[in-house]
């Protein structure tokens, strides 16, 4: 009998589909049949939809496992709030459109979607094997294509088993249609005969279930009927749909069906274009970005630069940023240089020179970088907001665009004079605003200052900046991993503890903070507690290869050089040239007594990294073994001017010295070796018989 595995249902229409379902034996369904086809609700449709059905029944038997994971919860099903309560929120998270000078990043929908995946898990452990079926998977939005891919990855298919279901075309090209090859049977769906009859008398019924329905149905006398209606007759559908949607009064509707209702109705360019601005604007600020560029798209073709303030804040600017955040800087440039074509209003010419300053600095890769193009842009955007007639406007403007300048004198390297700018910046809003003006852009410019002092390895400094901003937003968790780096820095591994721990608390799966718990939890001896973490951050990103070549090197040094060659393995597949995992390799070949593929490893690694001090010692071990006195000398030469304060480098080359009866080398060696570690007993025993050694000799 076959392994369980999660299924693709491809081909045929809905209906060939559904009559499929109960032929597979698949267990009970967790939750409604789900439809992610993206005109209904915009990001996370499937998602959202699934947590509303589950939450009633969570919360009675498992209200902690929605306390762990209510930010993510609320965000993507909004309709919850004042069910859901709300824990973890942000400056970010609370502040509202026209003052939001902070976005989130790309990648808070991957952790987002990890976190719903684990709330799901741990929530069918209580109720037996599941199955959730998802409709209309190659219509989803990115979001919840994302989330369906870590289903597919991460989840066990004889807990839950997912069934994605499409249409003949299958699923678009992208990260969903390569895990469902890898982790999906595939099962095309033979399609009913279709039988098309003309239309007879008044198909209004017909097309109106269609509109109803949102537009989303496949079926053919569905769609017939509404093409042939007179497009005031489909105006005054779309209108009455929209109306009873709006009703609702649920929020994801306003990202999906209705903008889409309005924009098909009698008003297109006042509701439908009003519909558009707030999906636009919500999608935007929760880090929907792949939905910001489609909803804006479409709004691009009701709002014209006869009304250009409100083409550029609702249409470009979201437009622009999203672009900037998908890696797309180029996109964005056009966008800015359009805008600037089309207007002469000084507040979208000094938006434009700055942003694109920034992508110049920042957003480009580093062929195109160009940071005295940034800096001239940024003085513009300086010029312009100096000319602001309203005095704190023109205040906070300027404050906001030398920020920018900051940031171009950061990477050219003069972190003081960066310093010097955003402290200005700081004080002049304290002087000029009251506590609770700007909150949110106060925060980031102390953020900017802690990052700067940190650059400037004014660590105590940057620390203390890290508080202040934790005390103004207590619930970011990127501020606590910032300053948990930081105080590692400064050897206080107790105190970063605490704070990459917070991280965790208040974050979705964030799986830098758990491989820098992981990397203490190993210095402190806890090597359950260190393997656990780096398997958690490879559970939730395989392709973190650092955190293989940590896990490889705790396991080589437990004894299991078999699970280290495998992590090795995996981690050099990722990234052929890591000096780090070619010296794990290293040290497993030697363990084993393979010294010429030791010496090979070893070679491999210093090739990359000539400084590479493990491999050095590595090699010097070898070819000691190997009995070439001269290379272990050498290699350990060069590793003691690396680390002259490695006790155990000092004691390995002074065996050298031994095995060569150089004894006063020898004698030298081990002396320092015994001032760096007084306690050990080898290096005491070693000293003593050299110092004969070298009486006698």
């Amino acid at each position: 009998m076959s392994p369980t595995t999660h299924l693709w249902l491809c081909g045929g229409l809905r209906r060939d589909r559904r009559h499929l379902l109960p032929t597979l034996g698949l267990p009970p369904r967790l939750g409604p049949v789900l439809d992610a086809h993206r005109r209904l609700r915009g990001p996370y449709t499937a998602t959202g939809t699934l947590l509303r059905a589950v939450m009633p029944g969570v919360l009675t038997s498992r209200p902690d496992l929605v306390t762990r994971q209510d930010a993510e919860i609320l965000s993507i099903a909004p309709e919850l709030t004042g069910i859901v309560p709300a824990t973890r929120e942000t400056l970010t998270s609370l502040a509202a459109p026209d003052g939001r000078t902070r976005y989130y990043s790309r990648l808070r929908t991957s952790r987002m979607s990890h976190g719903i995946a684990e709330f799901l898990r741990d929530h069918v452990a209580g109720l037996g094997p599941r199955a959730l079926v998802v409709e209309n998977a190659e219509h989803a939005d990115e979001t919840d294509a994302e989330f369906l891919a870590i289903m597919l990855r991460r989840i066990d298919p004889d807990l839950l088993r997912v069934v994605l279901c499409t249409g003949t075309a299958g699923l678009p090209d992208g990260p969903l249609r390569d895990r469902a090859e890898g982790s999906a049977r595939r099962l095309a769906v033979p399609p009913s005969p279709v039988v098309t009859t003309p239309p007879t008398g008044d198909g209004t019924p017909t097309a109106e279930a269609y509109v109803r329905g949102d537009c989303v149905s496949d079926e053919p006398e569905l769609i017939a009927a509404y093409d042939a209606l007179e497009p005031a007759a489909r105006q005054r559908l779309h209108d009455e749909r929209a109306a009873e949607l709006e009703a609702r009064d649920e929020i994801t509707l306003r990202y999906g069906a209705i903008p889409f209702h309005r924009e098909h109705g009698s008003d297109a360019a006042g509701a439908g274009a009003a519909a558009l601005q707030f999906a636009v604007d919500n999608c935007s600020l929760m880090g929907f970005y792949h939905a910001t560029i489609e909803l804006a798209d479409r709004a691009r073709e009701l709002i014209g630069w006869d009304q250009p303030e409100r083409r550029y804040f609702m249409v470009t600017s979201r437009l622009t940023t999203a672009y900037a955040v998908l890696e797309q800087p180029w996109e964005a440039e056009k966008l800015y240089e359009e805008a600037c074509r089309n207007s002469t209003h000084p507040v979208i010419h000094m938006g434009a020179a700055y942003a694109t300053g920034m992508l110049y600095t920042r957003h480009y890769d580093p062929e195109r970088i160009d940071h005295d193009r940034a800096r001239a842009l940024v003085n513009q955007a300086i010029a312009f907001a100096s000319q602001f007639p309203d005095a704190k406007e023109r205040l906070f403007q300027s404050v906001f665009m030398n920020n920018g300048l900051a940031l171009v004198e950061v990477h050219q390297g003069d972190l003081r004079k960066a310093l010097e700018l955003v402290s200005a910046g700081i004080a002049v809003l304290d002087r000029e605003l009251a506590p609770d003006e700007q909150q949110l852009h106060r925060s980031v410019l102390h953020y900017n200052r802690a990052q700067v002092y940190v650059g400037l390895d004014m660590l105590d400094e940057g620390v203390a900046e890290y508080t202040t901003v934790i005390g103004l937003d207590p619930n970011y968790p990127e501020y606590y991993f910032d300053r948990g780096n930081a105080l590692r820095r400064l050897g206080r591994d107790d105190e970063a503890y605490a704070d990459y721990e917070t991280a965790i608390r208040l974050s979705p799966p964030f799986h830098e903070a758990y491989y820098n718990r992981g990397d203490i939890r190993a210095e402190r001896g806890d090597l359950a507690g260190a393997l656990a973490d780096f398997d958690y951050v490879l559970e939730l990103d395989p392709a973190f290869v650092d955190a293989y070549v940590n896990r490889a090197g705790l396991k080589l040094a437990d004894g299991d050089t078999e699970a280290a060659a495998a992590d090795a393995a995996a981690g050099l597949a990722l990234e052929p040239d890591n000096a780090f995992l070619h010296t794990i390799v290293g040290q497993i070949h030697a363990a084993q007594g393979r010294h010429e593929e030791a010496l090979a490893s070893f070679d491999r690694a210093l090739a990359q990294d000539p400084q590479h001090i493990a491999a050095l010692a590595g090699r010097a071990g070898t070819a000691y073994e190997s009995g070439d006195l001269a290379l272990a000398l050498a290699d350990l030469r060069s590793a003691v001017d690396l680390a002259p304060d490695a006790a155990d480098l000092r004691f390995n080359r002074a065996m050298v010295h031994k095995s060569a009866r150089r004894w006063p080398e020898a004698v030298a060696d081990l002396e320092s070796a015994l001032s760096l570690a007084p306690e050990d007993p080898d290096i005491r025993a070693a000293l003593a018989e050299c110092r004969t050694a070298a009486v006698s000799a």
